[in-house]
């Protein structure tokens, strides 16, 4: 009971929903290893010892200017046939091919030259091809909201080049009260996230750059739509422990035409540190261990004649996993930005 007061002191403390971290009613199927992972990971973040970021475009090395706003909204497709069930690749079958459209809109603040505040809310829809028709219903809807800080924690110029690092801190959670078990459907995980990060960047005078990005991320429970799952064993609650996961990411870019158009290839990573498979022919749910790497490029104009107005584009593919989908998506955007105050 004393770990229990201890956090609930921390969350209150932290303004956080801890109704909507640890519901009272299932602490009996909950083991002390929780709370000490919950108490480590929170006692980091308020430490700063490790960010997430969520950035003018997300996970890069750009800061609003002091009292500058930018604003993004971005579309999304992503569909997939393929998955993997463990480290096996199968094929959807009688669900086709399930295709996912994301609406984002984003906002980025510049409190100080060096501390950036960022808000964001994507809605998304979920769906099969044919000939999966009606047999599964798709889902949309509003997904997670996140608020996020990031600062920027040194520059260091040199004769031909610079190098810079920024350290970011992330919440999210759900919302609405979508269904987080209707996987591959579901719109998100329905769990909060707490997450942090850091990112170095080096760049050289030609205008190539290379950014290197490391975070953590922390998720809590989420709520299934039943009584009963099996995790490795079975578990009679609808309280599901969603995995915690190590992100990492690698990117060469190149700015042309002075600072008018930014061009990127990346290369992402997720390791999940904990989790079961996916039983075989059965659905995903959200206590899989989710690992993935995936590829893409990224362009973003910045028009000359028209201050503060841009667009940007990006592919990505998936193209190695673990209990993930072999998805492919296609994006395309607009940024805005602006003086809020003078």
């Amino acid at each position: 009971m004393h770990l229990i007061s201890l956090k609930q002191e921390i969350l209150t403390a932290l303004g956080l929903p801890a109704f909507r971290l640890f519901p009272p009613f299932y602490l009996q199927f909950i083991s002390m290893n929780f709370y000490y992972k919950f108490l480590n990971g929170l006692l980091l973040a308020i430490l700063g010892l490790q960010t997430y970021t969520l950035a003018q475009s997300p996970t890069d090395e750009l800061m609003m200017p002091k009292h500058e706003i930018c604003f993004l909204g971005n579309y999304e497709y992503g569909q997939f046939d393929e998955y993997w069930e463990g480290s096996l690749l199968r094929t959807n079958g009688t669900i086709a091919t399930v295709q996912r459209r994301t609406a984002l809109l984003m906002a980025a603040y510049g409190l100080t030259s060096k501390l950036n505040i960022y808000a964001g809310i994507p809605v998304v829809s979920t769906n099969s091809t044919y000939p999966n028709g009606g047999r599964f219903a798709g889902a949309k809807g509003f997904q997670d909201y996140s608020i996020g800080l990031k600062y920027k924690v040194f520059q260091k110029d040199f004769e031909k080049s610079e190098f810079s690092g920024f350290a970011s801190l992330n919440f999210s959670n759900r919302a609405s009260d979508y269904l987080s078990d209707y996987q591959p459907y579901s719109l998100g995980l329905g769990t909060p996230q707490l997450a942090w990060r850091g990112v170095v960047h080096y760049k050289l005078e030609s205008g190539v750059y290379f950014r290197g990005g490391g975070a953590f991320v922390w998720k809590g429970y989420t709520k299934a739509e039943r009584e009963y799952y099996y995790n490795d064993g079975s578990y009679y609650t609808p309280w599901m422990d969603v995995p915690n996961s190590w992100n990492y990411e690698l990117t060469l870019g190149k700015w042309i035409k002075g600072h008018a158009l930014r061009v990127e290839l990346s290369y992402m990573g997720q390791r999940s540190s904990s989790g079961d498979d996916i039983r075989a022919y059965n659905a995903p749910q959200p206590t899989n261990q989710v690992n993935m790497e995936r590829v893409g490029v990224f362009a973003h104009y910045y028009f000359q004649k028209i201050k503060g107005l841009g667009v940007l584009a990006s592919y990505n593919q998936v193209i190695d996993g673990k209990n993930a989908p072999k998805m492919s998506s296609l994006g395309a955007g607009i940024t805005y930005q602006f003086s809020l105050l003078k």
